[in-house]
């Protein structure tokens, strides 16, 4: 038995071509493992960050898509370009203090989009 997901559904109750590819969530886990891959895709937000941290500041990379492995990798290189400390967790990067800068000319000479916010 065929089933039908709501994208044929729904062009079927329209009478619209729907061009149901299946390629697309496998697309979407290949570019989400490599870091290599993500380079030019998608804007990396720089932000400095100061509430609960008891008056210290932290610059937060979000909008990560990569696996923890490449994440943590990222994170090293980041923490040994900068000289400070930091950590990744949860698809985000902590550098710890304002280095934002330093980020930012880093990540654009690994060929990734970034901006401070």
């Amino acid at each position: 038995m065929d089933l039908l997901d709501w994208k044929d559904k729904l062009g079927a109750a329209f009478d619209l071509p729907v061009n149901s590819t299946d390629d697309a969530p496998e697309a979407a886990q290949q570019d989400k493992g490599d870091a290599l891959a993500q380079q030019g895709k998608n804007m990396i937000d720089i932000v400095l960050e100061k509430k609960g941290r008891g008056g210290k500041k932290a610059t937060i990379l979000c909008n990560l898509n990569i696996d923890d492995d490449q994440l943590k990798e990222l994170a090293g290189d980041l923490k040994r370009h900068c000289g400070v400390g930091g950590s990744a967790r949860g698809g985000e990067i902590l550098i710890q203090g304002d280095a934002r800068d330093k980020v930012l000319s880093f990540l654009k000479s690994k060929g990734f989009k970034a901006r401070i916010i």
